[in-house]
């Protein structure tokens, strides 16, 4: 209630700015995201950064489709947007019309934004501005005042990822009323805070988000959203009990060894590769010799001393998790890159690639069954977590990666020969996703996926190489359950992703998820591989063998 009165106190631009500052650093999704970033021209110091934001929808898509599907989830958000209102206490028809009021503002917001295709080349989110740039492109906007209220320094350099999505921001300054205004950050309020609210809040809000968005049927039991939120708020806290309980040294020991072995395959393959010429292949070269190896955990763990949480209110502590990290992440900018910060909290089953720090991830959630298992043979672990290991390294060198050097700094290092050979490779793996069917007329979206293809090609194919060389001047391991180990190896591939998904989530995916569905991560790369051809004695003419081969790595 505090935060919806001082909604209500909204009397000029200056006191709506204030409100969108204090909404944004309780985790609010006020209007556009701000936060630090690595100077990606300067990878040794950290700027600000300002994104487009602020919409209910999962993507700016939604808002601007013109099918029937997307006018058909357009009126369900209006009605789950005037439920929650209503919810909230208003009257059935005053909640129905700022439901509307709420859909036609987003869509302001969504129309300018950038697309996902676009967002993916680095050099079409770089864009550093001053002060003074700032202020001619913005005028109806005091970033004077803004940075101040977040305690940043006004001579600090911002990064606008989209200059037309705040050109935007500035004419709804203008041209909307701030009653406007109040029913949007009201609505945002309460879609931010609803996982945390009273039950009849949590239920609507997963009926939309969940089983409308998603297909998904029933909500997570209580003790697994807890531990979820746990992890979002003290995550390195509890990463730390994770690790002691399911990260043992000798894991960490044979994952650390893994590693090496697959930037050595990496290594040897930069240096045959037959569509690289050799100025590009040296600083190839140069750049893995570069990659900075995070395994398991960080080296320092961080202080929550700041975070106060009591026995009040479960969104009042939620609320105090949110304005801790987002504190943490401001006191960064003007400061020079602290190369030991994790990005993701040990229990996270996942991994990633920084270009702006040129290293590669993995916490000690993804080192574990089916990615990773120390007792089990070297087949099953390197057609695993081997193979996201060498995903993860040939980011550094996809169609994003290679834009990034080897000390994280955003030029072209690339001869315009080898950039036309690469992408020529690159357009063969995009048009193999635009052919699979995910449903009906839907296909997988290859501009949006290419990059995460090219990295599971490139990362089945290194991780394949270094099991060989794993194996040299070793005995042929036996079979296991009629399996060789060449046919172990490209099993454990497809069982990390092999996945059911409902036809909504599905959707969701295709239209928001770089990554492919998980299904066809499964099939598609080793259909360009004909190690996997051999093991399983495909011809070709069969399904699993692709007539025009993908290569890259």
């Amino acid at each position: 209630q505090p935060e919806l009165d001082r909604i209500a106190a909204i009397r000029d631009t200056a006191s709506l700015q204030e409100e969108i500052v204090r909404l944004q650093k309780r985790g609010v999704n006020a209007l556009f995201q701000f936060g630090s970033e690595e100077d990606r021209k300067n990878s040794s110091q950290v700027i600000a950064a300002a994104l487009q934001g602020g919409l209910g929808l999962p993507d700016r898509d939604y808002y601007t489709k013109t099918d029937e599907e997307s006018k058909t989830l357009r009126e369900k958000y209006v009605a789950h947007v005037a439920k929650m209102l209503e919810l909230a206490g208003d009257p059935a028809d005053r909640a129905a019309g700022q439901a509307r009021t709420i859909l036609a503002f987003e869509t302001r917001l969504a129309e300018p934004a950038m697309t996902r295709v676009e967002r993916r080349n680095p050099d079409n989110t770089y864009h550093p501005m001053g002060a003074a740039d700032l202020a001619r492109m913005t005028p109806g906007f005091s970033w004077n005042a803004y940075l101040r209220a977040q305690r940043v320094p006004e001579t600090i350099t911002i990064n606008v990822w989209q200059p037309k999505f705040f050109e935007a921001v500035n004419g709804l300054l203008v041209s909307e009323p701030l009653s406007t205004w109040k029913t949007y950050l009201r609505w945002q309020v309460f879609n931010a805070a609803a996982p945390s609210l009273p039950k009849k809040f949590v239920d609507e809000d997963f009926d939309f988000y969940q089983r409308v968005l998603q297909g998904t049927q029933e909500n997570l039991p209580r003790w697994k959203r807890c531990v979820a939120a746990t992890d979002g708020a003290l995550g390195m806290a509890l990463g730390k009990i994770y690790v002691r309980d399911h990260f043992p040294p000798e894991a960490k020991d044979r994952a650390d060894r893994m590693v090496q072995n697959l930037v050595a395959a990496l290594r040897d393959d930069l240096r045959t590769l037959p569509w690289m010429g050799e100025d590009t292949k040296k600083a190839a070269l140069a750049k893995l010799g570069a990659f900075a190896q995070k395994i398991g955990y960080p080296q320092r763990w961080r202080d929550y001393s700041s975070v106060t949480i009591s026995r009040g209110p479960y969104v009042t502590n939620v609320a105090a998790a949110a304005v801790a990290e987002y504190d943490r992440d401001l006191a960064k900018i003007g400061k020079p890159v602290d190369r030991a910060d994790w990005e993701m909290t040990p229990p996270t089953v996942n991994a990633y690639y920084n270009p702006a720090r040129n290293e590669i991830v993995f916490p000690a959630g993804i080192l574990q069954p089916p990615f990773f298992d120390s007792a089990a043979d070297d087949a099953v672990n390197y057609g695993g977590i081997g193979a996201v290991i060498g995903h993860e390294m040939t980011h550094g060198f996809d169609d994003s990666g290679r834009k990034f050097d080897a000390q994280g700094n955003q030029r072209e290092w690339w001869t315009p020969e080898d950039l036309k050979n690469f992408e020529a490779r690159a357009k063969c793996v995009e048009t193999q996703f635009d052919g699979y069917v995910v449903e009906g007329d839907l296909r997988e979206n290859g501009k949006l996926v290419v990059g995460e293809s090219i990295a599971d090609l490139g990362g089945l194919s290194i991780a394949y190489r270094a099991f060989v060389k794993s194996r040299e001047g070793k005995q042929a391991p036996p079979p296991i359950d009629g399996l060789t180990a060449e046919q172990r190896f490209f099993v454990s591939w497809a069982r990390i992703w092999a996945t059911n998904d409902r036809p909504e989530f599905a959707r969701l995916l295709v239209n928001t998820d770089p990554h492919p569905l998980g299904r066809f991560r499964a099939i598609g790369p080793p259909t360009n591989i004909p190690e996997f051809a051999r093991a399983f004695g495909c011809k070709a003419g069969d399904p699993m063998v692709r007539a025009e081969r993908c290569e890259i790595w």
